[in-house]
């Protein structure tokens, strides 16, 4: 078998225990997966860059300065996207330790739209 089938195959597997590992995570525990995705995008940044580092042609530098930056993209928008979780769940737990007895009790709305109104 040649050299590009071989990594197609490895590509495919990996993607398909990828989905079955992600798939049985429960939601509680998304968070945590998520950081620690960030840490292995870190390694992958710094493996770009060190394949940069050592370049020797103008085509295998191009790719590996493409590589950096689609890393360094991926790094931060990972950052990003657990903020955003985080301050989700912090929202909720907000909501769950405000209470008729902070305010005037009355809520407006329903679902995520909820908010107590002022009097």
């Amino acid at each position: 078998m040649s050299d590009p089938m071989v990594w197609l195959i490895f590509f495919v597997l990996a993607v398909f225990v990828g989905i079955e590992v992600i798939s049985k995570v429960s939601s509680t525990l998304h968070t945590p997966l998520m950081s620690g995705a960030n840490a292995i995008h870190g390694v992958i940044l710094v493996g770009a860059i060190i394949a940069a580092g050592t370049a020797t042609t103008t085509p295998v530098l191009v790719l590996a300065l493409i590589a950096v930056v689609l890393a360094s993209i991926n790094l931060a928008g990972g950052f990003v996207v657990t903020d955003r979780m985080l301050r989700m769940f912090a929202g909720r737990k907000e909501l769950r330790s405000r209470g008729p007895s902070t305010g005037s009790g009355r809520v407006e709305g329903t679902g995520s739209a909820r908010k107590e109104v002022e009097s």
